[in-house]
């Protein structure tokens, strides 16, 4: 017979509540900035390497092209991406942040540090770099790509 153990004794119950817990409030922290955290994703992924085609945007962060078409809808129409034809594939549009994306970015990755710093309140540094650790390794092993939220996968609002 499995073992009789509360919710509150259950690591995989405590990273849902914390998960849970901490979307909604980050949701919350960027809803001013007319962005979700879907768009944050994506705004960070392409600050890190504009000029990508849709297609290896899609590629790279695991997500059907028809998601990702959507998501750059959503950017271009807030005025945060644009689409500009590949230089090597006409057929190809490269994507490249707008400068209303540059000026927001640093407002939007300050709330994330900010709501991290929240969750991370209680911990010091030694016990924030050993959860860190610990969270990478188990992310790893359920195949989930450094850097890339499941949550991707789904256009906002869906």
């Amino acid at each position: 017979m499995p073992e009789n153990r509360p919710l509150g004794e259950r690591t995989n119950f405590l990273l849902s509540q914390l998960g849970f817990h901490t979307a909604a409030r980050f949701t919350e922290r960027l809803a001013d900035l007319g962005i979700h955290p879907s768009h944050f994703g994506l705004l960070m992924h392409l600050s890190q390497g504009e000029g990508r085609t849709q297609q290896q945007l899609a590629e790279a962060l695991g997500i059907h092209r028809k998601v990702m078409v959507g998501l750059l809808d959503d950017l271009e129409q807030r005025g945060l991406a644009e689409r500009r034809r590949h230089p090597a594939d006409r057929r190809a549009h490269a994507i490249f942040l707008t400068d209303a994306a540059r000026t927001l970015l640093p407002d939007a990755q300050a709330r994330a540090d900010a709501e991290e710093e929240d969750l991370l309140t209680g911990l010091d540094s030694a016990e924030r770099r050993q959860l860190l650790g610990l969270l990478q390794r188990l992310a790893e092993r359920t195949g989930n790509p450094r850097g890339v939220h499941p949550g991707l996968r789904r256009h906002p609002g869906r």
